[in-house]
């Protein structure tokens, strides 16, 4: 099919883009892997160290306060937002897991700055292996580079 409307494609091209990393502590072997690989994903697509700000933070819940302060500066062209919350006995869970993807959801809808979601919300540790480079790929990775389409998209629609 043919189409002659303009068509905007984004690219993983991190070349020159300004990163901020917001990574929670808690659950730290499975973070401390996801900021791993966004790190190796945004270096392999041309971010350099000096164009990162890595940003811990106690746990998933707090990653929206950093990630709409980092989005409020005007310095950053996408966030990068990486956390594990593992199921646990109590509604705490559910309540962790919403307020965090509320928050990182309202700096999405903004539309300013390339944002991805990499906080895991999961029912067992086995499960977060598989996402941090095993049977379900490396939700770090994805979640940088999906950060850095979006802001290559959001500066095509500038022009």
């Amino acid at each position: 099919m043919s189409l002659d409307a303009p068509h905007l494609a984004g690219n993983v091209d991190a070349t020159g883009l300004r990163v901020g990393i917001i990574v929670s502590r808690f659950n730290h072997d499975i973070t401390e892997a996801l900021l791993a690989g966004a790190v190796s994903a945004l270096k392999e697509h041309g971010c350099s160290d000096e164009m990162m700000t890595i940003v811990h933070v106690p746990g998933a819940f707090e990653i929206g306060t950093i990630a709409a302060k980092m989005a409020n500066t005007g310095r950053f062209d996408a966030i990068v937002c990486l956390g594990c919350v593992i199921r646990g006995d109590t509604a705490h869970f559910d309540y962790v897991c919403q307020g965090a993807m509320d928050a990182v959801g309202k700096i999405a809808q903004r539309g300013d700055v390339g944002v991805g979601n990499g906080v895991l919300t999961l029912d067992t540790h086995a499960q977060a292996l598989e996402r941090v480079g095993g049977a379900h790929g490396h939700k770090g990775e994805e979640a940088a580079l999906t950060a850095v389409e979006v802001a290559q998209q959001l500066e095509l629609l500038e022009d």
